[in-house]
């Protein structure tokens, strides 16, 4: 993000740890393992970042809720990022913030495990480099967090803000109707505000959406969360099914 490259990931629903691993060694700069509406025990999230991590991709790790409780046993097994969903108000960032943080500027509770790689990081430089070494990321997935945008990014200490346009469409009366007209000038909103703002963004989209890559990416998106294992599975499966039959 610093070089202003875009940067590409994508997103695993499923638990096995394969499949993150698969999609780093095919390219996919970072996996965000979807602890909110995924399946996924703290076991489980725990072995995907190992995967990533072995296989060269970087872990983010989207929370339950914008919650120190939740964000708490994430930040100890040492992921690249941590994500918060429906962040609307500059306090609620703050707070976030705060969850990753350590006293006296924070809340966070003492008790990394994988996070100083099991001891081999002494406690103290573990301390002083751990605000650094993950990434604070909110979700914008609110019309209220657009209309909030700008002191949302005055926050300091939250590294990127990526917008989720389906429940975006869904404050705002049209859940799924994520290109209507209205939302599209609440998208425009968000890419002018960071941009003025020096705030780094990106979106979460489904493969498929290839007209609102091309718009997103001239927006100016420092990172694009495109793809997930489960949309992969059902358009495999689909398009060969279809090729079969064409055959018969």
């Amino acid at each position: 993000m610093a070089e202003c490259k875009l940067i590409i990931g994508g997103h695993a629903f499923l638990t096995d740890p394969a499949i993150s691993e698969v999609l780093a060694y095919h390219g996919y700069e970072f996996i965000w393992i979807d602890a909110e509406h995924g399946p996924f025990s703290s076991a489980d999230i725990l072995q995907h970042i190992v995967a990533l991590d072995a296989a060269g991709a970087a872990s983010f790790v989207r929370i339950a809720w914008n919650d120190a409780v939740l964000a708490k046993p994430i930040l100890e097994m040492g992921p690249d990022g941590i994500i918060a969903p429906m962040v609307n108000t500059a306090q609620e960032a703050r707070d976030f913030v705060r969850s990753c943080t350590y006293p006296p500027n924070g809340i966070r509770g003492y008790g990394p495990r994988r996070a100083c790689h099991y001891g081999a990081i002494p406690s103290a430089q573990y301390i002083e480099s751990s605000a650094e070494q993950i990434l604070k990321i909110i979700q914008i997935e609110h019309i209220q967090a657009v209309n909030n945008l700008e002191a949302i990014c005055d926050v300091e200490g939250i590294d990127l803000l990526i917008v989720g346009p389906k429940d975006l469409s869904g404050s705002l009366g049209i859940l799924g109707e994520t290109r209507d007209p209205l939302i599209m000038q609440a998208y425009d909103r968000i890419a002018n505000v960071c941009l003025k703002k020096k705030m780094p963004f990106g979106v979460s989209l489904a493969p498929n959406e290839e007209a609102s890559i091309k718009e997103w990416i001239n927006r100016g998106i420092s990172v694009l969360s495109c793809g997930d294992d489960i949309s992969f599975l059902s358009m495999g499966a689909s398009d060969t099914i279809s090729h079969i039959k064409s055959l018969m």
